[in-house]
């Protein structure tokens, strides 16, 4: 009969490897964080991205006693900022904050991505709801979605579509109004909401679905025209403009609202992951906080890991499918 004291052996060895590694991660997030924080935003500074960064950021290097930068790292509809989170080391002091595009909508878009959300990075927390609206220059005749249609058929080629970069949610919007109602419009991409927006007030585009939080003030103005709100149910921040499926049109492309998220690289270790997403949890809940990003035309979430995984596990086929459908490829 063979011994079995190598077996025995080997388990041991096995077990104190366990717990020297448990032990590990337990001392990395007790000494977490023993230097500065970057959030990597993948699109413009001034853009309702980078605004809710730096809300959350100030919060948080309070918190933490270090500082909580951002930067910006913007181009190719956020792919080489999430690229850079995806590949840096797995600590918890590089992150990336952005909206669902870069992490779901990519996927559909890009028959190749230099990384795979879903194996590359681990969710942090959900910090917001932003909610986007489709807006019009004053220019433009019409009041509701029905009359833009129309408006847009009896001129083709003279509506114009600004998005934050090919492939986001005005462009799928475009394309899809475009396959739906046999209307002819234009797509144009910026590097950003900002000059987007400031383009659509000055009549050089004509239309976008953009940020809640970057075009309610010019929608209080007069200097833009709200037409329906992207959404199942209402916005907070401009409760009187009604949604896409109240005026008729339920199609799940004017449906689909999401978060904007903190991610960590996929290795980082599960006690830094809990210990941010404990404390990015106990800044959304600060009134203060809450307050400003309510200000900002969005609605405060901070979630924990497990529960923004959830969502975006749920999440993910149905942005795909939507992608799928309106037929947008940017390879």
């Amino acid at each position: 009969m063979k011994s079995s004291k190598p077996s025995l052996a080997l388990h041991a060895v096995v077990a104190a490897a366990l717990f020297l590694s448990l032990g590990a991660s337990a001392r990395a997030a007790d000494e977490f964080p023993a230097k500065p924080i970057r959030f990597i935003v993948p699109y413009q500074a001034g853009g309702s991205t980078d605004i809710f960064a730096r809300v959350v950021a100030e919060a948080l290097a309070k918190r933490l006693g270090q500082p909580v930068m951002v930067e910006n790292r913007t181009g190719a509809g956020g792919i080489i900022g999430t690229d850079y989170v995806a590949k840096s080391a797995p600590d918890g002091y590089t992150l990336l904050l952005t909206i669902p595009g870069p992490i779901t909508a990519n996927l559909a878009l890009y028959d190749k991505l230099p990384y795979d959300p879903r194996t590359d990075l681990r969710m942090v927390s959900d910090v917001a709801l932003a909610r986007t609206v489709l807006a019009v220059n004053p220019s433009v005749p019409a009041k509701d979605v029905a009359s833009l249609i129309e408006a847009m058929k009896a001129s083709p080629g003279k509506y114009a579509m600004g998005s934050w970069g090919p492939g986001t949610l005005p462009h799928q919007v475009q394309v899809y109004m475009d396959k739906t109602y046999g209307v002819q419009t234009l797509h144009v991409p910026y590097k950003g909401e900002g000059p987007m927006a400031f383009d659509l007030i000055s009549g050089a585009i004509t239309m976008t679905v953009g940020s809640v939080t970057t075009l309610r003030p010019y929608v209080a103005s007069g200097k833009l025209r709200a037409l329906a709100v992207v959404g199942t149910r209402r916005a907070d921040a401009i409760p009187q403009v009604p949604t896409f499926a109240e005026q008729g049109y339920p199609d799940p492309v004017y449906a689909l609202a999401g978060p904007t998220s903190l991610l960590a690289p996929a290795k980082t270790p599960d006690a830094v992951v809990e210990r941010l997403g404990r404390e990015v949890q106990a800044v959304i809940k600060q009134p203060d906080v809450a307050r400003r990003i309510g200000e900002l035309g969005a609605e405060p979430v901070g979630n924990s890991p497990a529960q923004a995984t959830a969502a975006y596990k749920a999440n993910l086929p149905i942005v795909l499918k939507m992608v799928q459908d309106t037929g947008v490829k940017l390879d």
